[in-house]
């Protein structure tokens, strides 16, 4: 059975790339902002992962993280972003609402080894 993903960002090209590039390894969901991600994730319960974009409009990915682990306190949250590590995102860390840190550009070798490890 394969790993189950919700992946979350506002750009369409990111949703594809990540779905074309992992849909061998993974059950790839994808939505193109929070709001879409709460959604998802009420209609497919057996998602199991978020990785999410960080600056998105609406609602951030931070913010984002914190509803679903509100919500769903089992998924476990990433971000995948090309800004730098802040301290909110050090902080969500170190409260365990946030899991892991991707940084853009996508490294598809990095993301496969931490499902890997985290499955």
């Amino acid at each position: 059975m394969k790993i189950k993903i919700l992946y979350v960002d506002d750009e369409d090209f990111n949703l594809q790339l990540f779905k074309d590039i992992f849909k061998k390894d993974f059950e790839v969901f994808i939505a193109s902002s929070g709001n879409d991600a709460l959604e998802e994730l009420e209609e497919n319960r057996e998602i199991q992962y978020l990785v999410s974009d960080l600056s998105m409009p609406q609602m951030d990915g931070l913010e984002l993280v914190k509803r679903v682990k509100a919500n769903y306190p089992t998924i476990i949250c990433s971000l995948l972003t090309g800004f730098e590590k802040t301290l909110e995102i050090e902080k969500a860390i170190s409260e365990g609402t946030l899991t892991y840190y991707f940084a853009k550009p996508l490294d598809p070798a990095e993301i496969r080894k931490f499902f890997s490890v985290g499955s």
